[in-house]
Formats: structure tokens, sequence, C-alpha cells
């Protein structure tokens, strides 16, 4: 039976702000778990007919919002009275949006977030961001593991990870995401978990690059196992636990990421390796492609911190120095030969 404490804190509202694909499906996953949700997005006019529709008719067309999603077109009132505030805009946009709630943020407000990918100018991970922007004091957290927003909103069944320094703002989130057929796991390795979702992003350009250029299953799979080595060695380097990168948020994102053509990341190597430009490839998707940009922060940030990590240096000499793909390849194949535990 649930307690009148619960059921108290489950009437108060979490604020999801993002109204994309994936924003929208945890919204409705919140609101199926029996959490009072309101969702709010940039584009008024979007939200209206969502609002009127009842569903996400661009993102999530065949999914009806249920009864305890509210849409809410003006940013102050989605956050008034919200116990929890969940952001989830692109990495790009991450810094702004923070600047733009903090005055609206009310003391003991907690912040969540399902940004993955590091800030360009700065090789910043959202964590750090956020620390930068609202301060040390709030308590905060990372939503990130293998997830495709159309499977979560179709209700099939997954699992991700939830990370933050604070253990019971984590186990009172996943408790509020979880359901018949969706599994939320805690952590407290923030920056292992924001390490592995922006690094497996790059490795799914590589993978779709591979894939579209013929290379075949054991390229793919050499290329998921010696991308994880990677992602440890950045984690690592700053700080991380090296055991979380074999779970969902670190081995788990990447297989998916790199083997289901869901991934827009996996797509955007597959139209390079036909033959468009970057920019055309972009434009094709239409939505954010993280790995785009998560390429020229991790080359920046891996070469100040001195890590090796070839596989993405090759992805980002494809995107920005106009290296062909196959000559990458060869390069990679032709590195000293060295033990598999370097």
């Amino acid at each position: 039976m649930i307690s009148s404490k619960v059921r108290a804190e489950r009437a108060t509202p979490v604020a999801v702000l993002g109204a994309g694909s994936w924003g929208t499906a945890l919204a409705i996953q919140f609101a199926r778990s029996g959490r009072a949700v309101r969702l709010w997005g940039r584009d008024r006019d979007r939200l209206l007919a969502m609002a009127q529709s009842r569903r996400n008719e661009r993102y999530l067309p065949t999914v009806q919002f249920p009864q305890a999603l509210t849409i809410q077109p003006d940013l102050a009132a989605a956050l008034s009275g919200a116990r929890d505030v969940l952001v989830v805009v692109p990495s790009h946009a991450f810094r702004e949006a923070l600047r733009e709630i903090a005055p609206h943020l009310a003391q003991g407000m907690r912040l969540a977030w399902a940004t993955k990918g590091l800030e360009l100018a700065t090789g910043h991970l959202p964590h750090q961001i956020a620390q930068q922007v609202l301060g040390s004091q709030r308590a905060v957290a990372v939503l990130s593991g293998p997830t495709f927003a159309r499977e979560v909103g179709a209700g099939l069944p997954t699992a991700l990870t939830i990370a933050s320094p604070d253990a019971e703002f984590a186990t009172a989130l996943a408790h509020d995401l979880s359901s018949a057929n969706f599994r939320a796991y805690t952590s407290t390795d923030i920056v292992g978990v924001e390490t592995g979702g922006a690094v497996k992003n790059v490795l799914a350009v590589g993978a779709g690059l591979s894939d579209g250029l013929g290379f075949g299953a054991n390229t793919r799979v050499a290329l998921i196992t010696r991308g994880l080595v990677e992602m440890m060695r950045l984690g690592v380097a700053l700080g991380a636990q090296r055991e979380t990168f074999m779970g969902l948020a670190g081995l788990g994102d990447l297989v998916l990421t790199c083997t289901d053509d869901q991934s827009r990341n996996r797509r955007f190597g597959l139209l390079l390796a036909a033959g468009r430009t970057a920019q055309a490839a972009l434009e094709e998707i239409g939505q954010v492609v993280e790995g785009h940009a998560a390429a020229k922060a991790i080359h920046g940030l891996a070469a100040r911190l001195e890590v090796e990590m070839p596989l993405c240096a090759g992805v980002y000499r494809v995107l920005y120095e106009h290296v062909p793909a196959k000559d990458a390849v060869r390069s990679l194949m032709s590195r000293p030969i060295k033990s598999e535990t370097e």
C-alpha cells in the first residue's frame, strides 16, 4: 500500500523541460508511473497543438498522453510548485537552459537532466555546467542508458541508470519512473555515467561509417569493444569508476547506439558513408546529432588529459579534417602492435 507521504510527493508535479522525442517520452513515463507531470517546450504553437490532440504528433504520433501529463506553455508556470525538474535539451543548449530557469528555481527544488554530451567550448560535462550556473547546494542527477524514445513511448521494456551524488534523490527518481515495463537503476558515479553518454555518440558515428562502407560485423564488434576501452580511459582520467562502464550507461548504451538504426548518430555515419556532406546529413536527419559536436569536444579533452583515444580521433579526422573514412581505418589498422590491456 502506498503511504500518504508517497502519495503527496507523487501529487507534487515534476516539470519536464524539453518537448522533443526524449523529453516527451520521459514525461509520458513519469505520468504512467503515477507522477503528476508538466511538459514545457520552446515552440508554443506546437505545445498548444499537443495539448489539444493529447499526443506529440511530430515525434511520438501513436502515443496518447496519460491523464497525469499536462502541457504547460509558460515556463514560470511549469516550474511553479514543482519539486523536481528534468531538463531534456541538447548539450549545446544546456547552459543557456539552466540560466533561463535559474530565477524560477525555488530553494529545495531538485534538478535532473537527460542531456548527453560535452560543452564544445569548454569540454565540460553537464554536472560541471550545472555547478557553475546554479552552485553546488542543489540536489542533481543525470538519466542515461540504452533507451530510444519511440520504444519508451510505446511502453516496451526498458532500463536506464540514474546517477547522483545524492543517493536519496537518485532512488526517489528511480521509484517515480519505474513501472511494469520500465526499470531505473541508481548510481553515485555521475562522472562515469555522463562520460559514457558522451563518448558512445562519437563511436556510434564510427559504427555507421564502418557499416555504411561495408566493413562488416568483425569491424563493428572490434569498434564497440575497443571503443569501450577508450570510454573507460577517458572516464577514469576524469575521476569515474571503471565498473560504471560495464553497465547500462556504458556498454549498454554503446551497443544500442552502434547497432540500431534508430540511433541518429549511427544514421549520421551511414549517410556520410553514402557520400553526404556532414551538413547535408545533419539536415536530412532533422534532429540534433550529438556525436558531431562531441567528436570535436572529446578530441580536445583527450588531448588536454593526454588520453589515447584512436577510434574517437579517427571519427574526428573524418568529420573535421575531411580524411576519407577508409584512410582513417587503414591508419588504425597500421598502429603498432600492443597488449590488449594497454
